[in-house]
């Protein structure tokens, strides 16, 4: 079984219950694009790849009734089965899936694909997809030019090492392969709206190498996420804060 990075390993595993407070949901557009684009129906086999707590699992489930979500983390795991009870969840990467050959129409991997973004995956997605069947890769980005939102970023940036982002843009790289065509991108805009205990505290601690520092690194992290909460203009004293997002989804087409 393939290793999971440490980063993913330790902060996800720790902050499972912090990852389903924090995280934001996604734009009801989305849910269009996942039946229309994606080309998901009643009838379709859909595999939620990395789906974690299950928070993008809500979005799929009223749009098929043959859905299988696939996790390597039992921590997290154990917080899908909580709130999604009914759901078949099992343990798994993206190099060594469960799942018979061409047995989904689609495959989906939300917040996921940059840990497992190489081409041993893409080659078992490529197996477990039926011939005309896609791959969705879905992220919530960050929209920083707002400029507390770019303030958070330097805050977190130092302590990301080796970690995989989304914003390196190096998942895109085993798209070169024999496998899938190039993604083809739709972006939707979003606000992950709530305390910012929500939306900034538990969103950001919930980041996997934060999660996964050492208690007295995550108290630096704290501190200075609860100064710019108390000093900048347009957080200071708000009840409500309307943290903004790009949906960035990417339909992926299996090559036979």
């Amino acid at each position: 079984m393939p290793v999971v990075h440490k980063a993913a390993q330790v902060g996800f595993s720790t902050q499972a219950g912090t990852y389903t407070q924090g995280r934001p949901d996604y734009p009801d557009e989305l849910s269009t694009w996942l039946r229309y684009t994606l080309g998901i129906d009643a009838q379709s086999a859909v595999v939620d790849l990395g789906a974690g707590t299950g928070k993008f699992t809500r979005l799929l489930k009223p749009l098929t009734d043959h859905l299988t979500a696939v996790e390597p983390l039992q921590p997290m795991r154990q917080e899908f089965a909580k709130s999604l009870p009914d759901t078949t969840i099992v343990h798994g990467t993206a190099e060594s899936l469960p799942l018979a050959d061409a047995s989904a129409d689609a495959v989906v991997c939300a917040q996921a694909f940059h840990w497992f973004a190489n081409e041993a995956a893409l080659a078992e997605i490529h197996r477990v997809l039926k011939p005309g069947g896609r791959l969705g890769l879905i992220w919530n980005v960050r929209d920083e030019s707002v400029d507390w939102v770019a303030d958070i970023t330097r805050i977190i940036t130092p302590y990301e090492g080796d970690t995989p982002r989304f914003h390196t843009g190096n998942w895109r790289l085993p798209f070169n392969g024999p496998y899938f065509a190039q993604p083809e991108p739709t972006c939707f805009n979003y606000s992950h709206c709530g305390t910012a205990e929500t939306v900034i505290m538990n969103r950001f601690l919930s980041v996997s190498f934060i999660a996964a520092l050492p208690e007295a690194g995550k108290a630096v992290v704290t501190g200075q996420l609860r100064e710019l909460i108390q000093t900048h203009p347009a957080l200071r004293g708000r009840q409500t804060i309307e943290f903004p997002y790009q949906t960035q989804a990417y339909l992926c087409r299996r090559l036979d």
